[in-house]
């Protein structure tokens, strides 16, 4: 037999807990002994930590005296039951997790899975977190504002990503940020990717969305702002030619 403290002792709860039951009617109360001790037996063990089982899993306290007086077959029903709802509550709590990690990069939240994978990709290359981010709101802003666009632009920043040479001049731009706009480095950097994009401008389709990146990345670093504006002048001066030579004859 066990005095109260042992009870509580062997269910892992108080001795405060085990009066709370006593006083709901959960468990019997059994008579004081010659001593003046209540006793309990095996059953009282039992029962307590069942009680304090089903209560950890959330059961009400109605349920669980319910539960308590059930037959066998219905008392594993009922913890059937119990367990499948417990299952539901992990699953829910599992994508809540999901969820809750996604917030920090916050792409995963609005943008396709394929877009997600190219910023990744960018980050295995050695891109740096600020220019992905960067990337990252420029995709947001083109998947709001032109939808259609988005396969090609995800088969043309793929085919980009494969390029060595367009991934050079990724990464030379990323350098590039924290460069003085009248860093000497910065004329080669802008020979080579005008270069690049006499090389691509037969890809007109490709212009609204260069511009919405251009927009988004000049704003961040005077050196790109730079590389905007002589990129931007060198092609009004290409575009000026035809139209000169024109005039001309």
């Amino acid at each position: 037999m066990l005095t109260i403290g042992q009870l509580a002792a062997t269910a892992g709860v108080t001795v405060r807990t085990v009066r709370h039951y006593h006083h709901v009617g959960l468990l019997p109360e059994p008579e004081r002994d010659a001593s003046g001790y209540r006793r309990y037996g095996a059953q009282a063990a039992v029962d307590l930590i069942r009680i304090r089982t089903l209560a950890d899993a959330g059961v009400p306290l109605a349920r669980i005296d319910a539960l308590l007086h059930a037959q066998p077959a219905q008392f594993a029903a009922a913890i059937t039951d119990i367990d499948a709802e417990l299952r539901r509550k992990i699953d829910q709590l599992a994508e809540y997790r999901r969820r809750i990690a996604e917030l920090a990069g916050g792409e995963r939240l609005v943008l396709p899975p394929e877009v997600v994978a190219i910023l990744d990709r960018m980050r295995g290359l050695g891109v740096s977190e600020r220019r992905v981010r960067l990337e990252r709101d420029s995709w947001i802003l083109m998947q709001a504002l032109d939808p259609q666009v988005m396969p090609q632009r995800i088969r043309d920043k793929n085919a980009g990503l494969d390029d060595p040479e367009t991934v050079r001049l990724y990464l030379a731009c990323d350098q590039s940020f924290d460069w003085d706009p009248s860093d000497p480095r910065l004329d080669q950097l802008i020979d080579d990717l005008d270069a690049w994009e006499t090389k691509h401008e037969r890809d007109g389709d490709r212009a609204g969305y260069l511009k919405l990146v251009s927009a988004r990345i000049s704003e961040a670093s005077p050196a790109w702002q730079r590389i905007v504006d002589a990129l931007a002048h060198r092609a009004e001066q290409r575009a000026e030619q035809p139209r000169a030579a024109g005039r001309e004859s």
